[in-house]
């Protein structure tokens, strides 16, 4: 089975992750797999890695962007010939739908703000012929839509290329000093203001390491309390995870954070808001999680687990119910299940 993943850009993205991993193992299901979008360095990994590649122009919410990453799309179906276009977000299924009409668009939606709701559901009901979302939290939302599966979003297997002490080393971070790592988009859902609001209640010699770059960067910079490192954006999360004692999300909206998964499989404990899928995450434990908007409910699980190892352990056990096998699994029946009923 050909499958032509479609998504806007291959950065740093949770998306971008669980298309890289999809990509990779799908010669383990008998994929061929290729992706189309508008680059990033999983692109150029997956390039070299052997997996055909393709690039399309960002549409960008543009009617122009969405004519010239349709005109791409075509041109790397008509090279690909794909059975199935699998199609990460709403404007990828919108693009994907433009450029493909005869095959069938299964789109993985993986979460807007709660006010883009309605929008996305009139744009899914044209275009996709099934809807599968990385939470049940995020079907729920969707309620509009008849052809909706959930598929938890899962972790790919990584081991990190450095050791803690390396990695340590590398960003000039004493062994003994508590880590708390952020990995996320510097951008207005992952509310970082209220985890610096957290922050500046932190006592000691703590560090806060966000891993991430966006157009909030130079806000949240001046706003920042001492102990806060601006990483950027890394292609090194797993060794900064191996360096760190406790991973942090603030969002206000989530559909399943592969961060808060990567988090997980690496035996950091996480403290995170109180959202749709995050809660899924966090049901069979491996957590902290608090109320959104809370700076000082976050600071106070944040104080419980980076001062103490015993809780660290403790909170980190988790049931590791999502796994990428199970997931390959579950999209190749559903993509072989979609092409039989066509």
């Amino acid at each position: 089975m050909r499958v032509l993943h479609v998504i806007s850009e291959m950065g740093a993205g949770g998306a971008e992750a669980l298309v890289a991993g999809m990509a990779l193992a799908g010669g383990d299901v008998g994929w061929e797999s290729a992706v189309a979008s508008g680059g990033g360095f999983r692109a150029d990994a997956l390039r070299a890695a052997g997996v055909p590649v393709f690039d399309v122009p960002v549409a960008r919410r543009s009617a122009l962007g969405v004519l010239r990453a349709t005109w791409a799309v075509r041109a790397t179906v008509r090279r690909f010939r794909p059975d199935v276009v699998l199609a990460h977000n709403v404007s990828a299924s919108l693009v994907a739908r433009l450029a493909s009409p005869r095959r069938p668009v299964v789109t993985v939606f993986h979460g807007v703000a709660s006010a883009d709701v309605p929008g996305a559901v009139r744009v899914l009901r044209r275009v996709s012929t099934v809807v599968v979302t990385v939470a049940s939290a995020a079907a729920q939302r969707l309620s509009g839509l008849d052809s909706v599966v959930v598929i938890p979003n899962a972790a790919f297997p990584s081991v990190p290329s450095a050791d803690r002490a390396t990695v340590r080393a590398r960003l000039g971070t004493p062994l003994d000093v508590p880590v708390a790592l952020c990995p996320a988009r510097l951008e207005p859902q992952k509310r970082h203001d209220v985890l610096l609001d957290a922050w500046a209640q932190i006592p000691g010699d703590a560090e806060l390491w966000l891993a991430g770059d966006g157009s909030l960067r130079s806000a949240l910079e001046s706003s920042a309390p001492g102990r806060v490192r601006f990483l950027g954006t890394r292609t090194d999360v797993r060794d900064l995870l191996e360096a760190a004692d406790v991973t942090v999300l603030t969002s206000d909206w989530e559909g399943m954070p592969i961060a808060l998964l990567e988090s997980l499989a690496a035996g950091r404990p996480i403290v995170a808001s109180d959202v749709d899928g995050v809660r899924e995450v966090l049901s069979g434990g491996g957590g902290v999680l608090v109320p959104r908007r809370n700076p000082s409910q976050t600071a106070k699980a944040l104080r419980g687990l980076l001062y103490s190892p015993t809780a660290r352990s403790v909170a980190a056990a988790h049931d590791g119910s999502a796994d990428a096998h199970t997931l390959m699994k579950s999209y190749d029946e559903l993509l072989r299940t979609v092409l039989e009923g066509r």
